[in-house]
């Protein structure tokens, strides 16, 4: 492992990559943001996404939410609480549990979900031209050796 101080080496490699990788993120973030609200969802913020994500396709108790977020159970709540007023998710019964409930998307979620879709592909679209649809595909299938399994988390 070679880290000399003219900012050659492993070192220096891993904060390129670790900003490069930040920065991209940021922009995918960005560009999802715009394209949703460009879309009819200007009312959705990135934490709601990550919420989005863990929520899709089966739904999940508040206490899941709450994990996968990195929120109290009472913020997930508030956050919950939130989306259901602007008509995303909703509250239902939990079939495996009588005493809990399961927070899935409506209709609306389901929409926003699909919209974000749509924004992600046109902010990557650009990198796709940029590297040749190839290399491209080559880079998502290295990030995918390297990536964390199971729905996208947020890092904060």
């Amino acid at each position: 492992m070679n880290d000399t101080r003219d900012g050659s080496g492993d070192g220096a490699a891993a904060r390129a990559f670790s900003a490069l990788l930040l920065s991209l993120s940021g922009e995918l973030v960005a560009g999802i943001q715009a394209g949703g609200a460009a879309r009819g969802f200007g009312d959705v913020r990135p934490a709601h996404g990550y919420a989005f994500a863990r929520l899709a396709p089966h739904g999940a108790t508040i206490g899941e939410l709450a994990d996968h977020l990195g929120f109290t159970k009472q913020a997930a709540s508030q956050l919950v609480d939130e989306l259901v007023r602007k008509g995303y998710v909703e509250r239902r019964p939990h079939p495996g549990d009588a005493r809990a409930r399961l927070v899935v998307l409506t209709d609306r979620g389901w929409a926003c979900t699909r919209a974000a879709d749509e924004a992600a592909a046109e902010t990557v679209a650009p990198w796709i031209a940029e590297l040749g649809a190839e290399r491209f595909h080559a880079l998502v299938a290295d990030l995918a050796r390297l990536a964390p399994r199971g729905p996208i988390r947020p890092s904060w």
